[in-house]
């Protein structure tokens, strides 16, 4: 079909040029804006106007301003006002990082505590707590450290000789701050994808590492913003402890004019120092953001990618890497789970065990159960009763007598270790590269050392392809190279056992097939693997016993032969009808 333009190109007359042919080039003319320049032109003429009566008029005693802006008292009152915001910043984020963890903790009296300190301290104005805390030595004499609700005192001080001016000031600012400051902290750490904890946590992760490694530094993407702004109003705010005597910056230009009446000119010198400490901090403030942007949308490619001839793995392709290290699998028991959310019952006395170095294909239709049993496995989600064993260990509990005991948390991590998890949605760390992403887990859970992690690393991503992909971040790689990443990363572990979740579910069809192959390598290599798919092609061809669910009950299992070919339950027939 053919389309006329509205406006064609013109063709050239044959007098255009001595061949009679259209230029090689054309000169691209940029479209005019006149509103866009009238409207620049206005705001240059305003700043101008602006600018002439401010420096213009010799009432605002620029003279006087030159005089007193670095004079010595006004930079001893600069350097207190810099070390009361640098105090209050420190100590309020501090305070205010406990609380947020606080109020996100489980037990219940802890987060009552830290909601009741929130409420309280943003509830009353700054000037009202400075003075109270000045005055504290009417309400109590004597500050004594002690044991509570008994009369035994190890020490004990003047109330007015240990809170000076000075610290009432400090605490004020720290306890405010922190009020405000854990707010901003908590919906950092809200923000962060649920499944990078889940990630964190099936990767074995220390508590301290997951907060400190993987959750606040893609918090901090969303802290920083608004954490700043708490620091600029609070740089600003420390002229309100003027009320205390202490003469920082504001307190300081207050006794000068007072004494010579050049009001304007020093209330000029505040503001301009304000300006340069607010600046100051932007500038703080932007450095810091591109450094934890690391690997965000918006943020500039650094990837190095690296010459074929520079390491032995940098030939290796999608479609030629080496072959994947032999494996010692483990053996899967799964004795009687059941598991409920409220009413709903989403897995209902299931049985099932699964031999080392073999395939198991879970297939059933959405909502059957199928993920939340492949999750207990590794105790991401807690049973209500029955129990798993790897290898004839639990994950999550131990044994006395007819009980089982849940585990502490880090106990639990330790096991975690051995069972490898790839996700539906790969949940990669985005601000590490594929490097980072791979040798995080075997440096901080495992304690190999980080020159081992690395070479061990570098040996993976060969071997599934994306040598050249070392120094890349995860949203620089598609969806096919994310999941084989995820996949190394599971596999840098050594576990000896491998669940995946709905592996291809997120990927383009053209990309299914680069992530089916490696997860076939990793079936002869002697992996114990586990996957949830409705991939029934991959399943017949992969699996060594194929399990289908149905409402959160094991309703048959057997070989990919029979099962697909001969099923010998009603709802398995009915389900294969509607897949194949």
């Amino acid at each position: 079909m053919n389309v006329a333009l509205a406006h064609p190109l013109p063709v050239p007359d044959a007098t255009a040029s001595s061949h009679g042919t259209p230029p090689a080039r054309y000169k691209i003319v940029p479209a005019r804006h006149p509103a866009r320049m009238l409207g620049t032109t206005i705001a240059a003429l305003v700043l101008a106007a602006i600018a002439m009566s401010v420096l213009g008029n010799p009432r605002w005693g620029w003279p006087v301003f030159a005089s007193w802006f670095l004079s010595e008292p006004v930079i001893v009152g600069l350097g207190r006002t810099l070390l009361l915001t640098a105090l209050g910043t420190l100590l309020g984020s501090t305070l205010g990082l406990t609380i947020a963890l606080a109020r996100m903790s489980g037990a219940p009296l802890l987060k009552a505590v830290a909601f009741g300190y929130v409420w309280l301290f943003r509830s009353i104005p700054l000037i009202v707590l400075l003075l109270l805390l000045n005055n504290l030595g009417y309400l109590y004499a004597t500050i004594s450290l002690g044991i509570p609700l008994t009369d035994i005192t190890i020490a004990s001080w003047s109330t007015t000789a240990l809170i000076s001016p000075f610290a009432a000031a400090v605490i004020g600012l720290t306890l405010n701050q922190a009020a405000f400051s854990s707010e901003v902290i908590r919906g950092g750490i809200l923000a962060v994808d649920h499944g990078q904890r889940e990630a964190a946590a099936a990767l074995g992760l220390p508590r301290w590492r997951q907060a400190s490694g993987i959750i606040l530094p893609q918090a901090m993407r969303s802290i920083l913003p608004a954490g700043f702004n708490d620091v600029i109003g609070l740089a600003k705010g420390t002229s309100v402890v003027y009320i205390l005597a202490l003469p920082e910056l504001f307190y300081t230009v207050q006794v000068i004019y007072r004494r010579n009446l050049d009001v304007v000119p020093l209330l000029m010198v505040a503001t301009v120092w304000y300006f340069v400490i607010l600046t100051a901090l932007s500038l703080v403030q932007r450095r810091i953001e591109r450094h934890f942007a690391r690997g965000a949308a918006g943020t500039a490619a650094r990837v190095r990618s690296r010459p074929h001839s520079s390491t032995p793995h940098s030939s290796t392709t999608a479609t030629a890497r080496l072959p994947l290290p032999a494996v010692q699998g483990g053996a899967v028991v799964i004795e009687r789970v059941s598991k409920s959310y409220g009413d709903n019952r989403v897995l209902a006395d299931v049985s099932l065990s699964a031999a080392p170095g073999s395939v198991t294909v879970i297939i059933g239709q959405s909502g059957s159960g199928k993920s939340t049993l492949l999750r207990t496995i590794n105790h991401l989600e807690r049973v209500d009763e029955g129990y798993i064993t790897i290898d004839g260990g639990l994950i999550g509990y131990r044994v006395q007598a007819d009980l089982l005991f849940e585990l502490p948390e880090a106990e639990i991590l330790r096991r975690r270790t051995d069972v490898g998890m790839v996700f539906q949605s790969f949940n990669l760390f985005p601000h590490l590269t594929v490097m980072q992403n791979v040798v995080e887990a075997p440096i901080h859970a495992r304690g190999v050392p980080r020159a081992r992690a690395e070479a061990e690393a570098r040996d993976l991503l060969a071997r599934v392809g994306l040598s050249d992909k070392i120094d890349a971040y995860p949203r620089h790689l598609s969806g096919g190279q994310q999941q084989r990443v995820a996949i190394a990363r599971a596999l840098a572990l050594r576990p000896k056992v491998l669940l995946f979740d709905e592996p291809t579910s997120a990927l383009d069809p053209e990309l299914v097939g680069e992530v089916l192959d490696v997860i076939k390598e990793l079936a002869r290599s002697g992996a114990t693997l586990v996957i949830v798919t409705h991939e029934m092609g991959f399943a017949r061809e992969i699996a060594d016993t194929v399990v289908f669910m149905d409402q959160g009950r094991i309703v048959e299992t057997g070989s990919p032969a029979r099962v697909f070919e001969n099923p010998r339950e009603a709802r398995t027939a009915e389900f294969l009808s509607k897949v194949r």
